[in-house]
């Protein structure tokens, strides 16, 4: 409850604006609400054409919002209160992310950035500045609601299974025609680099915030 009045809005935020780029029509959007008896912070209600699908694999997109949206923020803010340490980061990602995914797993790649975000972040510098601390409550706020809901997950995993099955045509279709895919996949493999790069900076503030959880809920019950 403590981390929604920011947390909450980013992540509905994530599922309206991929409601939008995909085409379904938004019927209800509560962006947060405390006194729920079923407990729910906030929602986006919609709806689209199930024999469209483009809509269809959107059910995916926005099933996964919250985490775009989350990590779109934490950047943002990132740039904007320790601009220093965005710029060390993003350097890291410019010129160790292809090489990373040549030569090893997404573990690693994801690893290694979790490693240049930390240094980047917990400096002598940032400690003494208010920013940083702004920026500190902020990032916990928003990763501690990027998770996603049952709701979530089922919504999209909808749009999974048309995903597959456009790949499977795609694959199809390449393969009569001798089309070399090889280009496309290179440049989706590192996209999907970039994001998990990029994750590496809620993965952090989401152990935080496990911690501080930790210590609350031990002092709460007695250790």
């Amino acid at each position: 409850m403590a981390t929604a009045w920011i947390g909450t809005p980013i992540h509905e935020l994530g599922h309206l604006l991929q409601c939008y780029i995909w085409g379904h029509r938004v019927t209800r959007v509560k962006f947060l609400q405390l006194n729920s008896p079923s407990g729910v912070l906030g929602y986006v209600e919609h709806q689209y054409n199930p024999g469209n699908i483009y809509q269809q694999i959107g059910n995916f997109f926005i099933g996964m919002g919250p985490i775009f949206s989350g990590i779109g923020a934490l950047i943002i803010g990132m740039y904007l209160l320790v601009p220093k340490s965005y710029q060390t980061f993003r350097e890291y990602i410019v010129e160790h992310i292809t090489s990373d995914v040549q030569n090893s797993n997404d573990l690693m790649v994801i690893g290694r950035a979790v490693l240049a975000t930390t240094k980047s972040l917990f400096t002598i510098e940032n400690m003494i500045n208010p920013l940083f601390w702004i920026f500190l409550v902020l990032a916990i706020s928003i990763s501690s609601h990027i998770a996603l809901s049952k709701a979530d997950i089922n919504g999209s995993a909808k749009g999974l299974l048309m995903i597959f099955f456009v790949l499977f045509i795609t694959n199809l279709v390449t393969s009569f025609f001798g089309i070399d895919t090889y280009v496309f996949i290179t440049r989706l493999t590192e996209y999907n680099a970039y994001v998990l790069a990029f994750s590496s900076i809620a993965i952090i503030f989401s152990i935080i915030t496990l911690l501080i959880s930790y210590v609350l809920y031990k002092l709460k019950t007695g250790w």
